[in-house]
């Protein structure tokens, strides 16, 4: 089950609504310049930075040949990596607990890659009591949208097309 801000330790829970609400590290961490699958910077800096409510439109990811070539090409067993575009900070990891094939069915029925609990890394998303998610360091993400399964974290491909902090250099 995904932490709610209630279940977190006060101090954290504030944090996390000051950094979320208040705070807006991309003016100090901007969108990286080379994002991965070809994703366009200008649409992933619109809806990551300063944004609550927009997404990019339905079925993006489905036209970013190098992000479905990847994920056929993923071995059976193995996962993908999501990283936060404005940080490079690792935040989802899936397929886990089911398969590519199931991961790819759900986000094409939802429009966006559609993530559960368990491909979550809690350390650096937050999901806001209105179901918005969002990375610690204020990236929107997308939003928690349940179903008869539990929590689905429907996320904008171009917010987690970053590059890992270790590729990261100033240039992107």
């Amino acid at each position: 089950m995904s932490p709610s801000l209630n279940s977190l330790p006060r101090h954290l829970s504030l944090c996390s609504i000051l950094t979320t609400i208040f705070w807006y590290p991309p003016l100090l961490s901007p969108v990286q310049q080379n994002l991965r699958w070809q994703c366009d910077r200008e649409v992933a800096d619109r809806i990551c930075n300063f944004n609550r409510h927009y997404a990019e439109h339905s079925g993006y990811f489905k036209t970013r040949a190098e992000f479905l070539n990847e994920a056929d090409n993923t071995p059976e067993g193995a996962a993908m990596s999501f990283y936060d575009s404005n940080t490079g900070k690792l935040l989802f990891t899936a397929p886990r607990n089911r398969s590519m094939e199931e991961f790819l069915k759900e986000s094409r029925a939802h429009g966006w890659p559609s993530f559960r609990d368990a491909e979550v890394n809690w350390e650096y998303v937050r999901v806001l009591p209105n179901g918005e998610t969002v990375s610690v360091d204020g990236t929107h993400l997308g939003h928690n949208l349940p179903d008869g399964k539990g929590s689905r974290y429907c996320i904008n491909l171009v917010c987690v097309a970053g590059r890992p902090l270790e590729e990261c250099t100033p240039e992107n």
